[in-house]
């Protein structure tokens, strides 16, 4: 160890004394009544000293108030280096920086956001080659497809064994566009599994809501179908009150509204009434005197009312 290393270790007295230096500029450059007792000094190199000062900052716990000191050669007179804030080993600090890209989780991007794909996305892969160059079984030469188009293009006399030139009709990338297909990236393999995967936890065969369902959304009228590699083990789900109504559903998947869950019953019709309209019922217009609502031997004035 040589003696410059042996001298920036230890402290210079005057630098360490200077505890009133110290903690002036750091309440010049905190608000006032933040800044606490003194923590303790450091040495920094040769006549360079830390003074530490507790802060009383709310939400600033474990934070330190450091004000570097020096002195120069031969020099009786301390001087201010900087005041800086500094978090201690104990202080309250926010999470480590992650990304955009890995902390987006699905759900966050809102109307107007933009996702833009990174050029190496694994989830990706090219579409069409893009080469506007026939390839070596095309029907046409290259000077050829350049009059492709032209009405009075003259074939190349031969047939496509003798020709030094594939033939072909326009270029890939033509083609591509006239198919539909020409797109810059498609999904790969690797794409096709993560969205598998994803959408397999979401609304798949282990969730409870498919545990508990009367069948699966394979045999359910209001599966929507999807092309591709992918349609032979998801579908769109169409039933408004289903939870997963527009989203793309496992086949294994299921919930209380299947299609064929549950038949209603025809509520039961009673009887029509019977009534027989062709015949008349006689009423009398007074009771009969056996009926024992009149009483035996009342006058005549009496039984008009037709009760005693």
């Amino acid at each position: 160890m040589s003696a410059a290393t042996t001298r920036s270790r230890t402290p210079d007295r005057l630098c360490a004394e200077a505890v009133d230096l110290a903690r002036a500029a750091a309440e010049e450059a905190a608000a006032p009544g933040v800044v606490g007792e003194h923590a303790g000094f450091e040495s920094e190199g040769d006549r360079v000293v830390t003074h530490f000062f507790e802060c009383k900052e709310f939400g600033y716990r474990g934070w330190r108030w450091a004000v570097t000191v020096a002195r120069a050669s031969r020099a009786k007179l301390v001087t201010l280096d900087e005041v800086v804030l500094l978090p201690g080993p104990d202080s309250l600090l926010a999470p480590e920086w992650v990304p955009w890209s890995e902390r987006l989780r699905p759900g966050d991007m809102g109307p107007g956001d933009l996702l833009p794909t990174d050029a190496e996305d694994l989830r990706l892969e090219p579409g069409y080659t893009g080469e506007d160059e026939p390839p070596p079984n095309s029907a046409v030469s290259e000077e050829m497809a350049e009059l492709v188009e032209a009405e009075d293009a003259e074939v190349t006399a031969g047939t496509p064994a003798t020709l030094p030139m594939a033939p072909t009709r326009g270029s890939i990338a033509s083609v591509a566009e006239e198919l539909g297909i020409r797109r810059a990236r498609v999904l790969s393999r690797y794409g096709l599994h993560v969205a598998a995967d994803r959408w397999e936890d979401g609304f798949g065969s282990k969730t409870p809501m498919a545990q508990a369902a009367p069948a699966a959304c394979v045999s359910c009228g209001f599966l929507v179908a999807i092309g591709g590699s992918l349609g032979q083990a998801f579908g769109v789900c169409a039933n408004e009150f289903s939870p997963a109504d527009g989203h793309v559903v496992s086949l294994s998947y299921g919930c209380g509204g299947h299609s064929e869950a549950a038949i209603m019953p025809k509520p039961p019709q009673p009887p029509a009434p019977v009534i027989d309209e062709t015949m008349v019922d006689p009423f009398p217009l007074r009771p009969a005197a056996d009926s024992g609502s009149v009483l035996v031997g009342v006058d005549e004035d009496s039984a008009e009312l037709g009760h005693s």
